[in-house]
């Protein structure tokens, strides 16, 4: 996807657009930031708060990186639309705005070729992206999808007012055990968790999906990582090892239904055990979601015609 009336191609502005810049501006001047006390779930990007507010606060909650502008009708509606989410998000994550037209070079830093581009950090790195216009629906559910997989891996917010928002209503302390045990990265010890659950509970499908989770983050292990799981894969076609442990980061990016595509095309290319091996990763990538989601039966049916 990507915006109309785009003048930010190949990581460069178009440099007719020098009044659009000086009006872009004096608005980031005039827009609220991130208070000195706190954390403010939607603010703007800037160069002087780039590292601490977007690279270091990823180490703590997933950051929703918008690159705009206000001369794009969709980057408008995307800022909108984030910016209500992250109200509601009680600071699960932080949506930062980098305008294209006031800060170039921060737009640049992101190598985007297209305007408005979306750009997920955790623990400082990207973790996925997508261009263009998404319904508010799919944006809430990737964010949720995002906060859900890559939320438990991180710090969560230190020293702010996270600790000042409304209490839920108290879970279950062996569920608190276990995220206990994933922030701190001891996938074993979570999984002894949900495991003894399902020892007195074995119908508990919530229980069970957060098993499947958790065994797929001890799997890719994303803080140990050495190199782009996905950019290895693209980079090596025939891999099979490669192509699921890319499926494996796109599922916690938060883009299931590339990762089904991929298992998906990669059974076409193999025979055996190996198929059978992919087609295994890809049935308990399923299970990770809800029957009827419509990203999980678009896959079966593409399932079907690769089998057959």
């Amino acid at each position: 996807m990507t915006s109309p009336n785009n003048a930010y191609v190949g990581g460069a502005l178009d440099l007719s657009q020098v009044k659009a810049r000086a009006e872009a501006r004096q608005k980031a001047q005039e827009s609220p930031q991130p208070s000195a006390g706190g954390v403010q779930p939607f603010f703007t990007v800037t160069e002087s708060n780039f590292d601490q507010d977007v690279v270091r606060r990823s180490t703590e909650v997933p950051v929703v990186v918008l690159i705009g502008t206000a001369r794009s009708t969709q980057s408008e509606q995307l800022k909108t639309d984030l910016a209500d989410l992250a109200a509601q998000g009680n600071l699960s994550f932080l949506v930062a705005y980098v305008d294209a037209d006031a800060t170039p070079q921060v737009a640049q830093a992101f190598g985007v070729k297209n305007l408005p581009t979306v750009v997920a950090l955790g623990a400082g790195q990207p973790l996925t992206n997508f261009e263009g216009a998404q319904p508010k629906e799919a944006l809430k559910q990737w964010v949720d999808t995002l906060v859900q997989n890559v939320g438990p891996q991180l710090k969560g917010l230190q020293g702010n007012e996270a600790s000042e928002q409304p209490q839920e209503e108290e879970e279950d302390p062996r569920l608190q055990e276990a995220e206990s045990f994933l922030n701190t990265g001891d996938f074993d010890g979570a999984l002894n968790v949900y495991n003894s659950i399902l020892e007195s509970e074995p119908d508990n499908v919530q229980i069970k999906q957060a098993r499947d989770t958790t065994v797929l983050l001890k799997r890719l292990d994303p803080a140990n990582q050495t190199e782009d799981p996905i950019a290895a894969a693209e980079g090596d076609k025939g891999d099979v090892d490669k192509q699921m442990r890319a499926a494996d980061a796109e599922v916690v990016a938060g883009a299931p239904e590339k990762a089904f595509d991929r298992l998906i095309e990669t059974m076409k290319t193999t025979a055996g055990d190996e198929k059978s091996r992919v087609r295994e990763r890809l049935l308990e990538l399923f299970g990770l979601f809800e029957g009827n989601d419509p990203r999980v039966l678009e896959a079966r049916t593409k399932l079907a015609s690769a089998l057959y």
